[in-house]
């Protein structure tokens, strides 16, 4: 009997330690994060983080943080699949002297950022860094005032990685010629990368879009941008850049607006080398006007219209490389 009444002691013991353990360890795979919230909570509905950073460690992967109210929601780097999501309230990444968000995660993650306000203060270094490989949804964003840039696309995987961005307001980011807006440049030689930019406004940037393979000799580097304005840049509006020995860049364009920037609206910027180093932007249903120049080409670099654009109204408005493109 007193050998009975121990064992059953000893398994109380055992299933009280393990039913206060797990909820320790465990992952939800819906958390909540709110102004007034704790980080010591679980992060559920009734109990809600305060910061992204408190909330991801206590989200499953491929799992979701939503935003419950306003507030600052900090700086927070994501290393899985995961979503984070604002659909109703201001959800501020606000930072200082650092990075917004970083993702820095494999070739089979996908990463959904939606509804975030970025303000880098004027010293932040980029609204969100990605590296490694996977792919980045960026959805109903706000990006401002970082020195370096809104969106800084360099991953390093050989399988390509993927940037989506829609219906983002992306503004007075960078201080170079090599930073700006949204900036595609894979950082490792054997990587490459295709962006999609789908109604976009960038909007007195140092440059708006960069796409640049100075850093990767393999594979290619591809963008698309549709329905999107791209104004008031101090340097170029839109760039592609792939110099000798660097994989080659194409840039397709359609139903733009290229107006008021300092340098030229459309820049591509190669110089070839053994069959590599093309830069190819191909254009249509587009606007180019009051930019210093509209059009410009260096070395090896193409910019191939369709013949459905308005280049007109420039101080040079440059021209095309001929023949135009045909339309089936």
């Amino acid at each position: 009997m007193r050998y009975a009444s121990w064992c059953a002691s000893l398994f109380g013991l055992a299933l009280f330690v393990l039913m206060t353990a797990v909820p320790a360890h465990a992952q939800a795979t819906r958390t909540w994060v709110s102004g007034v919230g704790d980080d010591a909570n679980p992060c559920s509905r009734t109990a809600p983080c305060k910061t992204f950073a408190g909330a991801i460690s206590k989200t499953a992967p491929q799992g979701e943080i939503n935003v419950l109210d306003p507030g600052g929601f900090g700086a927070v780097t994501i290393t899985k699949s995961i979503t984070i999501s604002s659909e109703s309230f201001e959800a501020g990444v606000l930072v200082s002297g650092t990075n917004g968000i970083v993702v820095n995660v494999t070739s089979s993650d996908v990463v959904v950022l939606r509804g975030l306000d970025f303000e880098g203060l004027g010293t932040g270094l980029n609204g969100i860094t990605f590296i490694g490989g996977g792919a980045l949804h960026v959805e109903k964003s706000v990006i401002h005032h970082f020195t370096q840039n809104g969106i800084n696309f360099a991953p390093t995987a050989a399988s390509g990685a993927k940037l989506f961005v829609e219906d983002c307001y992306i503004r007075e980011n960078g201080a170079s010629t090599s930073t700006g807006g949204i900036v595609v440049r894979p950082a490792a030689a054997g990587a490459g990368a295709n962006a999609i930019l789908n109604r976009v406004q960038l909007d007195n940037n140092s440059t708006g879009v960069i796409v640049d393979s100075t850093n990767t000799t393999v594979g290619g580097i591809s963008a698309t941008i549709r329905d999107s304005e791209v104004s008031g840049s101090a340097n170029n509006g839109l760039s592609a850049i792939a110099t000798a020995s660097h994989a080659a860049v194409t840039m397709m364009v359609d139903g733009a607006t290229l107006a008021f920037n300092a340098g030229s609206g459309l820049n591509a910027n190669g110089a070839a080398a053994s069959g590599l180093g093309s830069a190819t932007i191909m254009i249509g249903r587009s606007s180019i006007t009051r930019n210093v120049t509209g059009v410009s080409v260096t070395g090896s670099g193409q910019a191939k219209s369709y013949g459905t654009n308005q280049l007109n109204g420039n101080a040079t408005d440059g021209s095309f490389t001929l023949p135009n493109l045909g339309q089936l």
